[in-house]
């Protein structure tokens, strides 16, 4: 599987990173379609929070007719349950679990490194931030599912990990219950989780863009 590569905003302040946080964009997207996202989060001018894009691969979709797309994994049914190929989702967690190891070795706090995703990209972002073996800042998902909840293996350095759980109640495409589903599971496993539900489709929305930036805030605070 290649990888494209990512998009990279660097602080507005322009002082040295001392965060990060990775937004995994949906299906068919790419880094871009969360650009317009970070100027408008609501984060004090001085911050030096690095903003890191990726790319998903191009990959056939098989409830798409096998099109090629940027896809995390490929998606067998579009059941309540999305079965997915997981050997592909599970790279694609080891790809982004290698872009934070990155980001620590560059000398970021790891309990300062947020991971966020939308959509296929949050199936991702769960599987990732769980199973990291240092402890991370928080795990966003946002109108997502947990695809791999049955088999993973959760580490121990993030059985504390604050996840917060975005979903619209008009979803069409993943359905509120699959939102609401993913964010009883990580109840159940122990997390420290809190869900928000907003007026809208399959989308981000304004309300949500401030309580994202009040998340960080209040994750990413000296």
């Amino acid at each position: 599987m290649s990888h494209p590569g990512e998009l990279i905003i660097e602080p507005r302040s322009g002082r040295p990173a001392d965060a990060c946080v990775l937004i995994l964009h949906g299906l068919g997207a790419d880094g871009r379609d969360f650009e317009p996202l970070v100027p408008a989060l609501p984060l004090p001018t001085d911050d030096a929070v690095r903003f890191i894009l990726p790319h998903a691969p191009r990959l056939p979709v098989t409830i798409n007719g096998g099109m090629v797309m940027p896809a995390w994994f490929d998606i067998l049914e579009m059941n309540l349950d999305r079965q997915v190929d997981e050997t592909q989702l599970l790279a694609s967690a080891e790809r982004i679990q290698g872009l934070v190891q990155a980001q620590i070795d560059s000398g970021i706090d790891s309990r300062r490194i947020i991971i966020a995703g939308f959509s296929q990209g949050g199936a991702v972002a769960y599987q990732a931030a769980l199973s990291f073996s240092q402890p991370l800042g928080g795990l966003l998902a946002m109108s997502t599912y947990f695809a791999t909840a049955d088999g993973i293996t959760l580490a121990e350095a993030n059985r504390g990990l604050s996840i917060e759980v975005h979903h619209g109640n008009l979803d069409p495409v993943v359905p509120e219950a699959l939102g609401r589903a993913a964010y009883e599971r990580v109840l159940a496993f122990g997390y420290p989780a809190q869900y928000r539900q907003y007026p809208m489709a399959h989308a981000v929305c304004p309300q949500q863009v401030a309580d994202i930036g009040a998340w960080l805030g209040k994750r990413l605070s000296r």
